[in-house]
């Protein structure tokens, strides 16, 4: 009798943050075999899930993870923001060598920072690279370093780009964090930056984890850049509002941290120096178009009615429990 069973294709996960977990259920759900690499400890076990612990950067480690894969992730994002300067080209270097050694496809998360101040203007994924900040500048060398590479024949390469997270597990954002959460469900004030009133993309959680997925698992003769399903295009303070409401209170209050403040600030705390420079994203109109990926592969953001029903039962449910206990 001939044996007809598949071998589960394996997928490396290179980093174990808030959308690296995310995506490894994500695939799990898909019927893979999911590798998750960390510099920490393991986290939950599960059927089909494989928990490595090692220094990316070390040649060994990337490549053993990476060997017999079919897809790789590049999900890195150190905490230390105001150091990824220095530590985000030796993840990056290390993840594509090991895509090279491996011959795995490679996916790699990736923000809009490298577009710069776009003035008002929808960013597509055929906006110019024309940042100014720091952090732009290097996720623009960052992905133009990877793309050179796969122009080569090295691997082949997509990214998907996001904007600011918000939803479950989302809980290191620029304005949605583990602080906003709690101090939503008590009715207390929320810190933001630049100006709450202008129009701002954010991009659900879980949808940048299933549009990862969609990245790795999908046929793409062409790889290429695609803008992750955007679930809001309103203003911040609505959407703080939205959560608050659900939450049972009348709307969000907010607290204004003016660009001064995080500048001055900045001079004695370097991660508040490194947020300073991205303020621009705040001031003015900043949309985030997901056309191609909707027109791509069909799949749409969560509606907003689900995303807030899902945020609110997750900070009652696990934040504010955990937290209490």
């Amino acid at each position: 009798m001939t044996n007809t069973s598949k071998k589960r294709p394996i997928h490396t996960i290179f980093g174990a943050g808030q959308v690296g977990r995310l995506l490894a259920r994500e695939l799990l759900g898909r019927g893979a075999e999911v590798r998750i690499v960390r510099r920490g400890e393991a986290g939950p076990t599960e059927p089909r899930l494989t928990w490595l612990r090692g220094d990316v950067t070390d040649p060994a480690v990337a490549r053993g993870a990476a060997e017999g894969a079919e897809v790789i992730y590049n999900c890195t994002n150190p905490a230390a923001y105001h150091k990824w300067e220095e530590l985000l080209p030796p993840l990056y270097g290390a993840i594509a060598d090991a895509a090279a050694f491996s011959g795995a496809r490679l996916v790699t998360l990736d923000n809009v920072y490298m577009y710069g101040d776009s003035e008002g203007t929808s960013m597509t994924e055929a906006t110019p690279m024309n940042a100014t900040t720091k952090k732009g500048v290097l996720r623009a060398r960052l992905y133009r370093e990877l793309q050179d590479r796969a122009d080569r024949g090295d691997f082949h390469f997509t990214t998907g780009r996001a904007s600011d997270f918000f939803g479950p597990e989302a809980n290191v954002s620029a304005i949605f964090s583990e602080r906003s959460y709690e101090r939503l469900a008590a009715g207390k004030a929320v810190e933001v930056m630049g100006d709450p009133d202008q129009v701002h993309s954010y991009s659900y959680l879980p949808d940048v984890a299933r549009g990862l997925a969609t990245l790795g698992t999908e046929p793409q003769p062409d790889g290429g850049i695609f803008h992750l399903p955007v679930a809001w295009q309103g203003t911040t303070r609505d959407l703080l509002d939205l959560v608050a409401v659900a939450l049972g209170h009348p709307a969000a209050k907010i607290r204004r941290l003016p660009n001064w403040f995080l500048g001055a600030a900045g001079t004695f705390v370097p991660l508040l120096a490194a947020v300073a420079e991205m303020t621009y994203q705040w001031d003015g109109p900043f949309h985030v178009d997901d056309q191609r990926f909707v027109e791509t592969f069909g799949v749409r953001a969560t509606p907003m009615d689900v995303a807030v029903t899902e945020t609110v039962t997750w900070i009652r449910d696990q934040l504010l429990a955990e937290n209490a206990a």
